[in-house]
């Protein structure tokens, strides 16, 4: 499988680590208080859908970078690789 790293261009699967779903990017608020709650369920609730998933993968034999990665789960095929200090940055702007 080739991920289009954004910045690098195409790249063989095989540099990245996969690191599961794109929402671990919002960690729970951890003064709030059901923190322990919200905790939990960040850490041991994954969905695992057949289509379309974002993903977290992290260029570990590259430059380093952690990407959000689209891609279908029944056909690999990638639709979309985006930064996710990007999306990060997104996510925070549109709170």
């Amino acid at each position: 499988m080739i991920i289009h790293h954004p910045l690098l261009g195409p790249r063989d699967a095989q540099e990245f680590v996969y690191l599961g779903d794109a929402s671990l990017i919002d960690r729970p608020d951890w003064q709030a208080e059901d923190a322990a709650g919200a905790f939990h369920d960040y850490l041991y609730l994954r969905d695992n859908p057949a289509g379309l998933h974002r993903e977290l993968w992290f260029h570990e034999q590259g430059d380093r970078s952690w990407l959000v990665v689209t891609r279908d789960t029944t056909t690999h095929e990638i639709t979309s690789v985006e930064l996710a200090r990007d999306v990060a940055r997104a996510r925070g702007r549109s709170r």
